[in-house]
């Protein structure tokens, strides 16, 4: 199976469902540039690219979060903050971002109830690090079925090593993932209900049917085995 582009999958999944992002931090637009983010935050491109750890400034992704102000009160490059006062009453004022891929360190505060997405074999768990999700193996064209009532978020087929992907919101903290289809049967900005048929599993972007399907928690990839029902 062709290694999933779990980078790519979290900047969407951040831009389809989380929050508002906090003082000292900017979520990347479409057509944003490293340098446009850096001039309208009054900072360098030097000091955004050192705060971020980023390896390729030209290389920043529509939904990523990116810290815009000194991190823990350290100065800038420029010397400049992006709102009124000191730069080091700015920095306190900003929280340090978690990894937007990483499982959370404590349980949920809330839960989510889930069917099954399809019928299969699960061939591959959940380990919070290599796989950040499960994938279940089937017949071709199996029934793929929404875990739980939601709007679809994401339709298409834009992110490499996914295929034809569907992201569904459910509330205001979870997200689920199906990726892999066949075909995909319901669009952007549809509501879904628990069980209703979305896709058909298929082979898009990996070497063998079968889905591959995340749930998000924040942001975050969590087990889905947790609030999947035993089977």
């Amino acid at each position: 199976m062709k290694r999933l582009a779990c980078a790519s999958l979290v900047a969407l999944l951040a831009a389809c469902g989380s929050a508002p992002v906090g003082p000292g931090f900017y979520r990347v637009e479409r057509g944003d540039t490293l340098s446009k983010i850096a001039r309208s935050n009054r900072q360098s491109v030097q000091s955004i690219v050192r705060w971020n750890n980023l390896t390729n400034p030209d290389s920043i992704e529509v939904g990523q979060v990116l810290r815009v102000a000194p991190p823990g009160g350290a100065a800038s490059t420029s010397g400049a903050v992006r709102s009124s006062g000191n730069a080091s009453s700015s920095a306190s004022a900003a929280p340090r971002p978690a990894p937007a891929d990483s499982a959370p360190s404590a349980p949920p505060a809330s839960t989510i109830s889930l069917v099954w997405p399809a019928d299969g074999t699960v061939i591959r768990r959940f380990d919070g690090s290599s796989s950040k999700g499960i994938d279940i193996s089937a017949a071709a064209g199996t029934p793929v079925v929404a875990a739980a009532p939601g709007t679809v978020v994401y339709a298409g087929n834009g992110l490499r090593g996914y295929g034809n992907l569907l992201i569904i919101k459910h509330n205001a903290e979870y997200l689920t993932a199906y990726a892999h289809n066949r075909v995909l049967l319901v669009k952007e900005g549809q509501s879904v209900t628990r069980g209703e048929k979305i896709a058909e599993m298929g082979d898009t972007d990996t070497d063998r049917v079968m889905l591959h399907f995340e749930l998000r928690y924040q942001g975050r990839s969590i087990d889905p085995s947790r609030a999947l029902p035993p089977r």
